[in-house]
This record gives C-alpha cells, sequence and structure tokens, in this order.
C-alpha cells in the first residue's frame, strides 16, 4: 500500500510517501491512522486529531469508515479551504 502525506501532515511525520504493507487487520481509513500513530512520536503527533484530518483512497475523498480492501494508495492532508 502506497500511503502519501501532505502538507504540515508530511511537516510533521518527516515523510511524504512511503509503501508499507498494512497487517490484515487493518480494514478502514481509521485502522490505517491507528497503525500510523503507533510507528512512532512524530506520527501520533501529525495524526493526534483526526478533526483535522482528511483522506483519499485511490484518489477519492473517503470518510474514516471507508474500507482499504484492494486500494493501491491512500493520501492524507489538512482540510483544503478556497479563497
Amino acid at each position: 500500500m502506497k500511503i502519501l502525506y501532505f502538507a504540515w501532515v508530511k511537516q510533521r511525520t518527516g515523510v511524504s510517501q512511503e509503501t508499507v504493507e498494512l497487517p490484515d487487520t487493518v480494514k478502514t481509513v481509521e485502522d490505517v491512522i491507528d497503525w500510523i500513530r503507533a510507528r512512532g512520536p512524530e506520527f501520533a503527533h501529525a495524526f493526534e486529531d483526526t478533526r483535522v484530518i482528511r483522506a483519499a483512497v485511490d484518489q477519492v475523498h473517503a470518510r474514516l469508515d471507508t474500507p482499504i480492501e484492494g486500494a493501491g494508495e491512500i493520501a492524507f492532508f489538512p482540510p483544503v479551504t478556497g479563497g
């Protein structure tokens, strides 16, 4: 699974993208976030408040309960505002 990090999520994790093998127990976007948080303090800090994190699964906006089965890519980014 390819995981992409954008904006301050990338800055806090120190990673722009990575390819990982997720455990079989990881079934949803929220499970991915929980798994990422456990990887270290920089990841825990980046994902400490899921209200300010948005996700896309295979380039389609996704909710926390979105299943990830069959997905090739998950992206995480802060909310985007227009102006």
